[in-house]
């Protein structure tokens, strides 16, 4: 048992380890003057890795607990988007930098527009992927999103109704982006129209960071606003 004293007000991310056991990790809010608790048990190693056979023959190809398909590319990608289950999901939209969601997304509520921060890829204090899913989750990298973009086929096409790409890699496997538009100020834009993906990259002005575009027809990799909501694709090694 332990107390911290002086946390600032907002979302926190408490990771509970212990040689021996796994680490656990948990999303927390601290409202003003008031307490947050974290409880539970760490599950031993030994323990997890005797459970392991048994979930990977029961659900697959997963990381813990989210299902990852392999293209044949240096990272593994996840068959959803953070917060969907399903692939055609949208799931949830971040501002970059931001691991939880909001009613709006703006400048003003922006808690990274405008500061000089490096590539938070795997950073639970920025990386969406990481702090939600956990694991060896993270956002990709601008550089794996040109992987993906360069060393696979995208096809234009419709997965349960939703608009997106089918994305083919070397290996015949494939994963599907849905369109799933942006999110500005408390409106959702261009949904089944264009999809944009976050990377954990950040652009070289303090405004903006790399994103995925794509468009029927239209596909790069660039800059984008920070105060955007955008889905996230995480991958893991």
């Amino acid at each position: 048992p332990d107390i911290f004293r002086n946390i600032t007000v907002g979302r926190h991310t408490v990771t509970v380890s212990k040689p021996g056991y796994q680490s656990r990790q948990e999303q927390v809010t601290v409202g003003e003057n008031q307490t947050a608790t974290v409880s539970g048990e760490l599950v031993a190693q030994a323990a997890q890795q005797q459970a392991a056979p048994v979930a990977v023959a029961t659900t697959g190809n997963t990381v813990n607990g989210h299902k990852y398909v392999d293209l044949g590319l240096s990272v593994k990608w996840a068959a959803c988007n953070v917060g969907a289950s399903a692939p055609e999901e949208s799931g949830n939209y971040y501002a970059w930098g931001e691991t939880a969601t909001k009613a709006e997304y703006t400048q003003a509520n922006s808690k990274t527009f405008g500061k000089n921060i490096g590539d938070i890829s795997g950073n639970p204090q920025y990386d969406a992927a990481r702090a939600n899913w956990g694991g060896t989750w993270r956002m990709p990298t601008t550089a794996e999103f040109d992987e993906l973009r360069n060393k696979c086929k995208w096809e234009w096409t419709e997965l349960g109704g939703k608009k997106g790409y089918r994305v083919i890699g070397p290996n015949g496997n494939s994963i599907f982006l849905p369109a799933a538009g942006w999110r500005s100020g408390s409106s959702l834009d261009n949904s089944d129209a264009y999809g944009y993906y976050w990377s954990s990259t950040p652009f070289s002005s303090t405004d903006g960071a790399c994103s995925l575009l794509f468009g029927s027809g239209h596909l790069c990799t660039g800059y984008s606003h920070r105060l955007c909501g955008f889905p996230v694709r995480p991958v893991s090694e």
